[in-house]
């Protein structure tokens, strides 16, 4: 395993990368690495603050290809960092994550990863567990009460309220069940984004501002 506390700067990142991919070259055993890179993969890891620019990232996904390691995904919020700043000021990034190598997905199949919430840092802990084991989960449909007000709505069930062939009732209304319930989050994602992601990004917030609170008040009781 190896745990990383990556540099601030592009520049100083360099050597980090030039050192992971010197073990890489005779790392035979199953490989995992961690911590806080310091930087993020994809332009929609950040929200807030100035545009990224490719260069930024580029040779940290360079890096990453180039040793082989696979990112294992996360559930909870999208985003590992916040400035503690509010509004128009806010920015969140997802800066640390967790790699692994081949041989480490083919020992640990079942690899999940949690964003835990931030609490005296401003950053979040990360929680993986593993197990030789995979299980298979149902995406549960969620309907949205506020879905109704939008105009497009009733039209977009209206064309998906229809079967494609003609048979038993309870068969046809079965299919027309799900070709709405596969309709819906698509048009709701299109309409109106990641409204989950809004969620997790405004508990976020609202969980941090409870945790300054509460850190202030300890204080003043002092």
């Amino acid at each position: 395993m190896t745990f990383v506390y990556a540099k601030c700067t592009s520049l100083e990142r360099l050597e980090l990368w030039d050192n992971l991919y010197y073990m890489k070259s005779d790392m035979e055993l199953p490989w995992l690495v961690g911590g806080d890179l310091n930087v993020v993969l994809h332009e929609y890891e950040k929200i807030g603050g100035l545009p990224i620019h490719p260069p930024e990232y580029e040779n940290f996904a360079f890096c990453v290809n180039s040793c082989g390691l696979f990112d294992q995904g996360y559930k909870g919020s999208p985003f590992t960092w916040w400035n503690g700043r509010p509004n128009v000021k806010c920015i969140f990034k997802r800066l640390d994550r967790i790699f692994v190598n081949l041989p480490f997905q083919n020992m640990l199949p079942t690899i999940e990863v949690e964003h835990l919430i931030m609490i005296g840092s401003d950053h979040a802990p990360l929680l993986m567990t593993c197990g030789e084991q995979t299980t298979s989960f149902v995406k549960p449909f969620r309907f949205l009460n506020f879905w109704i007000k939008h105009a497009t709505f009733k039209e977009v069930v209206k064309q998906n309220w229809e079967a494609d062939f003609i048979g038993d009732p309870f068969l046809m209304f079965k299919h027309k069940l799900k070709k709405v319930n596969e309709a819906l989050p698509k048009w709701s994602k299109d309409t109106f984004g990641d409204i989950f992601k809004q969620l997790a990004i405004l508990e976020d917030i609202v969980k941090s501002r409870k945790c300054c609170l509460r850190r202030r008040q300890l204080l003043r009781t002092e």
